[in-house]
């Protein structure tokens, strides 16, 4: 007998309400102007120094406001499991993080307003996908599972390429690129493994991004084409990660992520 199959319907009305408080937020960082509170760690005789402020804690908060947004959308879902809302907001949870970035290293005006309007879009996608991603017997699964592997390493490479343009020092970058390289990893393979956590492939992939974003800190790079030399190897080690889990022989395994390193990286010299 085959799988019985299922298309729930989220409610648009709650969707709309955690958008609209979430990009509230972000509209909220562009009229609050705070002054900024200087942080000093001293790390091995050096003085690492950054500051925050108020939008800082804005940001914060919309990307907990996403998790729980999240949560709360989910729990209408009739397929929901006790206990499976985890793996469903992390990927909302670092989108909120990554624009907010985004838009506050972006200039007063038209391009901050455009950045707006497609945070918005991608926030709206996310929320979609995460919830049809709670039962695998739903009809479009298939494209809700590629959408959100797709917006797992285009948060990543946004991510990059906004701390490159912010200049951003490079004990801020490196720990940034890891923590959202290593949840996109894991939940693009999560997605890809029937919901099977490969925590020692992530842990691998992060530390293989945040190594990499050290050494190439210093170069005189473009932002697209420091994103892209990151994105490379981050994609290609999940999708190798993905099939030799899925038991196919190495060789095979390696294909299409050579293929997608060698077009990454291509782009990314074409952008130099």
């Amino acid at each position: 007998m085959g799988m019985i199959s299922h298309r729930y319907q989220i409610d648009a009305s709650r969707v709309s309400v955690l958008t609209a408080a979430v990009l509230l937020s972000f509209a909220l960082t562009r009229v609050i102007s705070t002054p900024h509170y200087f942080v000093n760690i001293p790390l091995a005789g050096i003085a690492l120094t950054f500051g925050i402020n108020l939008n800082t804690a804005i940001a914060v908060l919309a990307a907990g406001l996403s998790a729980t947004g999240v949560v709360w959308l989910l729990r209408a879902h009739p397929a929901l499991e006790p206990g499976e809302t985890v793996e469903h907001w992390l990927l909302p949870m670092l989108t909120t993080l990554v624009i907010g970035v985004t838009l506050y290293t972006l200039p007063s005006g038209l391009i901050w307003w455009l950045g707006f309007g497609l945070g918005g879009i991608l926030l709206v996608v996310v929320f979609l996908a995460e919830y049809v991603v709670v039962d695998p017997s739903d009809t479009r699964y298939p494209l809700a599972t590629a959408a959100l592997t797709a917006l797992s390493f285009a948060i990543y490479l946004i991510l990059a390429i906004a701390l490159r343009l912010a200049g951003a020092r490079l004990f801020l970058l490196a720990p940034a690129l890891f923590l959202v390289g290593g949840l996109a990893a894991l939940r693009t393979l999560h997605l890809r493994l029937n919901e099977r956590w490969e925590f020692g492939w992530a842990l691998g992939i992060a530390l293989v991004g945040a190594q990499l974003a050290a050494a190439l800190h210093y170069w005189p790079l473009a932002p697209v084409c420091f994103g892209l030399i990151l994105l490379g190897p981050a994609y290609a080690l999940t999708g190798l990660a993905a099939n030799l889990a899925e038991g196919n022989p190495f060789r095979r395994a390696f294909v299409e992520p050579a293929v997608m390193l060698s077009l990454l990286w291509g782009l990314a010299i074409w952008f130099r």
